[in-house]
């Protein structure tokens, strides 16, 4: 018979058919869990809500006939359960995490054990990682961001989530039991670093344990219910070789851009939304020598960066009465009374870069950041755009020319129509004729190739075989790069 056959014979205090008889059923207690903000510390996950509370939540849909309702509603009174057993030791400081997932795991296996429903040992299973995700983890994200095939969730209110795999989006079978649940999870995310999320600040930019990005909006602005975005973060940060495999990279670009980074050329990396940019300045972060002291500022810490000097610096937004704020660009101008060597700007989006210009103009060599934008012309008019932010009240040409004497290499990156993420171009900023600031690409993609049956784009970068004038940097430096990095692919030996 079904669960939902089970679970209503127990209910009815009947004994289901071809079973022996079961004690009496499981007690409908209508409690609700909810998450503790009052620390991040000490683990406080859970409080209890009065049972009025629990009556005010709007009730899900009935879908009494399948079982995977009826193993819901089992969930909810076990977790109840288990919350009446242990609710006070959940916030106990003396257990550490193991501990308490241990503890958990334990009395949850007794509550079980005393249920009048018999389960078979897959429907154990799933309750007992259900309930435990309910109590201790995200709830129905948590599968979705135990999985490491999924790099990014967006749940789209509580009964909509995607998922991307593989660079494509698809619809996940997870769903959340309400729009309260929901809530409970995203306040249990962002009060953990500190953040707040309400109707008074109804968006907010936060960060996972492990590093992974979240961005969270709340209604009244969001229309649907409650929209949340998590962009996961590798426990293992992809190496050059990882983006190499991938196609990202060709090895030709990868020995390249070491070299730049050895020669403390200023790299901006350009892309869109998703393409790859915060990777990539990770990959690119890892080529500076181990000697040398790094000071990363991010609006929420991302950069995984291996050396051990490093100093990581990340924004503050204002707290509850509009004070306390400090921005990116407080921190660019307080990193250099930091004596760094490398500045490493997660992102410029505002006046911060007309600092971050001049920090590259006045010996703060081999500085590194992300910008937003299309394509390499795009990034000189962005990185324009964004020093008009800082309201000094420039001349074009003067901003044209710090930009110029600045930066020394462009990086784009784009995410292509078969989700596979490749830098299409690498361009040198050679100065200034006239207004316009000249460029010259040494690696494009090459998108002529086409495009296979399945739709994945057959092309890689290639050398234009144009030798880019920081060369003459490395010979100075005593770099190498094998002769064949800007060869073009028909005249390279054995092609």
């Amino acid at each position: 018979m079904s669960l939902s056959e089970r679970l209503k014979a127990a209910q009815a205090g009947s004994p289901p058919p071809h079973a022996e008889a079961t004690p009496a059923a499981v007690d409908a207690v209508e409690l609700t869990l909810t998450h503790d903000n009052s620390t991040e510390a000490s683990p406080q996950p859970i409080t209890r809500r009065t049972a009025a509370s629990a009556r005010e939540r709007p009730p899900a849909p009935a879908r009494s006939d399948e079982p995977d309702d009826a193993l819901r509603r089992l969930k909810d009174s076990a977790a109840a359960t288990l919350f009446q057993r242990i609710g006070a030791r959940l916030n106990d400081p003396s257990l550490d995490e193991r501990q308490l997932h241990a503890l958990v795991r334990a009395e949850l296996n007794a509550v079980i054990e005393k249920s009048a429903i018999p389960l078979s040992t897959e429907e154990r299973k799933r309750l007992t990682a259900e309930v435990q995700d309910d109590v201790l983890g995200y709830g129905p994200l948590q599968r979705l961001l135990d999985d490491e095939t999924v790099t990014e969730v967006m749940v789209n209110g509580p009964d909509m989530i995607y998922i991307e795999k593989s660079g494509q989006l698809q619809r996940a079978a997870s769903r959340f039991a309400s729009e309260e649940h929901l809530r409970l999870v995203i306040e249990r995310i962002v009060s953990r670093i500190g953040r707040r999320i309400d109707e008074s600040a109804p968006m907010v930019d936060a960060r996972l344990l492990d590093g992974s990005r979240v961005n969270a909006v709340i209604p009244p602005l969001a229309f649907n219910g409650s929209s949340l975005t998590i962009r996961k973060f590798s426990k293992d940060p992809f190496k050059v070789h990882d983006l190499v495999r991938f196609g990202t990279l060709s090895p030709e670009m990868a020995e390249l851009l070491d070299a730049c980074v050895a020669a403390k050329l200023n790299i901006i990396v350009s892309g869109g939304t998703g393409s790859g940019k915060t990777t990539l300045l990770n990959v690119l972060s890892s080529f500076i020598p181990d000697g040398e002291r790094i000071v990363t500022i991010e609006d929420a810490v991302e950069l995984q960066l291996q050396q051990d000097h490093v100093v990581r610096l990340e924004s503050r937004p204002p707290n509850v009465e509009g004070k306390g704020e400090v921005s990116i660009r407080d921190l660019v101008r307080n990193s250099l009374r930091m004596r760094p060597d490398r500045i490493v700007v997660g992102e410029v989006r505002g006046g911060e870069s007309l600092d971050m210009l001049q920090a590259m103009n006045t010996g703060h060599d081999g500085s590194l950041s992300t910008v937003h934008a299309n394509s390499p012309r795009d990034a000189i008019a962005r990185l324009e755009t964004l020093v008009l932010m800082a309201g000094m009240d420039l001349p074009l040409r003067a901003i044209r020319e710090q930009i110029a004497s600045a930066v020394d290499l462009i990086v784009q990156l784009t995410r292509l129509r078969d989700g596979t993420r490749r830098v299409t171009a690498v361009t040198e900023v050679h100065g200034m004729e006239g207004q316009t600031v000249t460029l010259q690409d040494v690696f494009l993609f090459d998108y002529s190739a086409g495009v296979d049956d399945a739709g994945k784009f057959l092309g890689k970068p290639i050398s234009t075989g144009i030798r880019p004038r920081f060369t003459e940097r490395f010979a100075d430096l005593g770099i190498t790069v094998s002769p064949g990095v800007f060869s073009r692919p028909e005249a390279r030996p054995g092609q």
